[in-house]
């Protein structure tokens, strides 16, 4: 009963603190929610199991050199990840002179990481912008309230305005904070696939003996 009695008077002045900060608190709560679903969508895309799957992984170091490739094309092609697809690529190609293959594999694997980067530039726009954002929600709430100074003289009133004025600062660094770790959690997770991806297709090509014909 306690609790129920406390939730029912804490959310009027929840919602009031938003409803306060009006159109430029709207738009910092829209971002908010926008970055939330960005941020769970990448974190279920950019993780290590996916885009580097164990069971391949295993199936490229199980390869030897000189060793038929058809077992390892099959495993490639039936668990699809962007290390798959760029080992498939080296694959595909493994006929070409050594510099094509190269350039062909870098393409594709500059595609593959593009699409774990997507996404991200809307978190680190939202860094940038969320605090500005704040900061223009609380210097127009400051001007409606010195302009209405002469009429309202009252000190406690205008205490009261530049506290719910300072509401949208508040929550334009609230947003700004967490996009900005998960911007570069993601950025540096992205940047140690890439530097796996390279690894293993090196790998792959000195097992395949490209370039030493």
């Amino acid at each position: 009963m306690f609790t129920h009695t406390l939730l029912a008077s804490a959310l009027p002045g929840f919602i009031k603190f938003f409803a306060q900060g009006g159109f430029f608190m709207a738009v910092l709560v829209i971002l908010s929610i926008f970055s939330l679903a960005v941020i769970l969508q990448r974190a279920l895309v950019i993780k290590m199991d996916r885009a580097l799957p164990p069971d391949i992984l295993r199936s490229v170091a199980a390869f030897k050199e000189g060793s038929s490739i058809e077992s390892l094309q099959k495993s490639l092609s039936l668990e699809p990840s962007p290390l798959s697809r760029v080992l498939l690529s080296v694959i595909q190609h493994k006929d070409w002179p050594r510099a094509e293959i190269l350039e062909a594999v870098q393409t594709r694997a500059r595609h593959e990481i593009s699409r774990l980067e997507s996404g991200l530039v809307f978190l680190e726009i939202t860094t940038g912008i969320s605090p500005l954002l704040g900061l223009l929600g609380t210097l127009s709430g400051l001007v409606g309230i010195f302009g209405n100074i002469g009429a309202h003289g009252d000190p406690q009133m205008v205490a009261n305005g530049i506290s719910e004025a300072l509401n949208c600062t508040i929550v334009g660094l609230g947003v700004a904070v967490p996009n900005l770790i998960a911007y570069n959690y993601f950025t540096r997770r992205v940047e140690v696939i890439a530097i796996d991806l390279e690894s293993l297709t090196t790998d792959l090509m000195a097992k395949l003996a490209i370039g030493r014909k």
